[in-house]
């Protein structure tokens, strides 16, 4: 029962250090608003739609002028510019003015009905992956139709039936499905793991960020002596707030993307508050690791923000960490983003059972007991350290 009591007096001193200090409330509470909000709002149509693309046209014929309607009728492409000249589109795409240009060279219809195979081209900027790869698939579907409808057109004079003239111009028919995320949305794949890997970044700098703040207004012995000098139990008495304030916060990101924007998720309630609980304690326990390695405010935090920003990359979403070089690989294990992102398209995202990943959920778990390998070294800092700006 003393324990308990203790625990309780150092969350209600911690809770009145949350009221006082406003850095707290931003970060804890709107930082993650701002931050979901921005995110689900931006990539709201789930793709990025009409990118402005121009377009080249020296055979200013009804064939060209009607594949320049089909592009301009993508949902991904818009043609806002007509330029004379493959010179003046270039400049265009350079100065960032368009993502991609089309150019259909004089003598392409002729070249069409005469069957001798014209050719058109496409350029697109790969400055910007997402926005040149879009443009590029659109020109060359556009590229394809085009060739389709000469070939459709030729058959069907030759007296070929429809059933010959699908076969002949699609001879393998496609099936595709997108697991998980059906309608390739953006916003699917990128709030799920942009979100918690900064409501994560967040975590840890506040929790090494409490602790250097008790060494630099020298309020750490204070903190101590409510414990009796037991670090463990200052410790839970401490970041039993902080958990508390960012569970809840967490509880309603999720219930607002699952909910009320409908994301898909085939795991039941228990994996999400499970994975939830992880992301937690396994951030807050690497900010209290960080401070213990180095018992500084300013080191602490800078190791913490380094950490969990390359954890961003570092996480397989945007790049597959199979594709990475194998040192890189191993050291994608050392960063909790990537086992909370494993847990969650395994148990959340597809619904499997946690036993085809128990080894991410045991990455996190261990990242929760770090500071175990420190708590002596914190104690001996918050007694004896003096604090260097």
């Amino acid at each position: 029962m003393k324990i308990i009591s203790q625990i309780f007096n150092i969350a209600l001193r911690e809770l009145d250090i949350l009221r006082k200090n406003r850095i707290y409330g931003f970060c804890m509470v709107v930082f993650p608003v701002v931050l979901v909000l921005f995110f689900t709002t931006m990539l709201d149509d789930g793709l990025p739609q009409d990118l402005p693309i121009g377009v080249v046209d020296h055979d200013n014929s009804a064939t060209s002028r009607g594949l320049i309607r089909n592009l301009d009728a993508m949902q991904n492409s818009r043609v806002v510019y007509r330029f004379s000249s493959v010179t003046e589109a270039r400049n265009a795409m350079q100065e960032g003015k368009v993502y991609a240009y089309l150019y259909i060279p004089s003598g392409m219809s002729e070249k069409l009905i005469s069957g001798r195979q014209p050719k058109i081209s496409y350029y697109y900027t790969m400055t910007c992956l997402s926005a040149g790869s879009m443009a590029s698939k659109d020109m060359k579907t556009i590229g394809m139709l085009g060739s389709m409808a000469v070939g459709r057109a030729v058959l069907s004079a030759k007296g070929a039936t429809d059933r010959q003239i699908r076969a002949a111009l699609q001879p393998v028919s496609i099936d595709a499905h997108m697991i998980a995320n059906p309608y390739g949305s953006y916003n699917y794949s990128l709030t799920t793991v942009f979100v918690p890997g900064i409501l994560m970044l967040f975590m840890a700098l506040l929790s090494a960020y409490a602790i250097g703040m008790e060494l630099k207004f020298d309020t750490g012995k204070e903190w101590l002596a409510l414990a009796d000098g037991n670090i463990f139990v200052a410790i839970i008495g401490k970041y039993l707030v902080h958990a508390l304030v960012f569970l809840l916060v967490i509880f309603l990101y999720q219930y607002y993307i699952f909910n009320v924007l409908h994301f898909p998720h085939l795991g039941g309630v228990w994996s999400i508050v499970r994975l939830t609980l992880l992301q937690v304690a396994a951030s807050l326990g690497f900010g209290i690791f960080a401070f213990g390695l180095m018992p500084s405010l300013r080191m602490s935090m800078s190791i913490s923000s380094l950490w969990f920003v390359l954890g961003i990359s570092m996480c397989g979403s945007a790049f597959p960490v199979m594709g990475m070089d194998a040192p890189l690989q191993a050291m994608s294990w050392l960063f909790p983003l990537r086992h909370y992102w494993m847990l969650y398209q395994a148990t959340v995202l597809n619904g499997f059972p946690v036993i085809d990943v128990w080894f991410h959920l045991v990455a996190l778990v261990a990242f929760t007991l770090l500071p175990w390998m420190v708590l002596r070294k914190v104690k001996n800092a918050i007694l004896n350290y003096v604090y260097i700006p």
